[in-house]
């Protein structure tokens, strides 16, 4: 059986309010629901536009604004370059990949993890928080020279596309072609 859209409106007041729990939720709420890989929609009640994405992005600004950040401001500047670029779309797409395959190697920890203590082992349950609180720089430099490598990784797609879009269109007359120069 496939699991319902969980339906959440926002009214102009401001408050959320859950369909299927038939109260006000708040922002917490509806990170519990993420946390909890509960499918949902969130809507504004008078127009019906849906604004999950909206929601997202202010729940992902508290837990920015509310301790230790995951992003640097080079980061976020980096992204604000991309808005409005010909890899807008690309670049979208890119982070999902990389945050999709970074779970999916979390998960595959957590399974080996299980495998080696037992499933109901409460070894197993503490082992990888136990091994990311005492790991967490080290896994936060895994991550930023990976974040790195990705970067210079991405830029040189960029100027192969760029390249190659230029030598296929030599005859229009795109600034820096060689017949522009004649």
């Amino acid at each position: 059986m496939a699991e319902q859209l969980r339906l959440i409106k926002k009214y102009p007041n401001r408050r959320l309010y859950d369909t299927a729990s038939s109260c006000y939720i708040t922002l917490a709420d509806v990170r519990d629901l993420v946390l909890g890989q509960e499918t949902f929609q969130v809507v504004d009640a008078k127009s019906g536009e849906d604004i999950t994405r909206s929601i997202l992005l202010q729940i992902i600004l508290e837990e920015e604004s509310g301790g230790a950040p995951m992003f640097t401001s080079d980061l976020l500047a980096q992204m604000i370059r991309f808005y409005g670029n010909a890899m807008q779309g690309f670049m979208g797409r890119y982070l999902e990949n990389n945050i999709k395959s970074f779970s999916d190697m979390q998960a595959k920890l957590q399974e080996q993890t299980k495998g080696l203590y037992g499933e109901n082992s409460p070894m197993s349950k503490d082992m990888w928080t136990q091994f990311l609180n005492f790991q967490g720089p080290a896994m936060q430099s895994m991550m930023g020279t990976y974040m790195e490598q990705s970067k210079r990784m991405f830029s040189q797609m960029q100027e192969q596309i760029e390249s190659q879009t230029r030598s296929m269109f030599t005859t229009f007359p795109f600034p820096g072609n060689e017949a522009d120069k004649k």
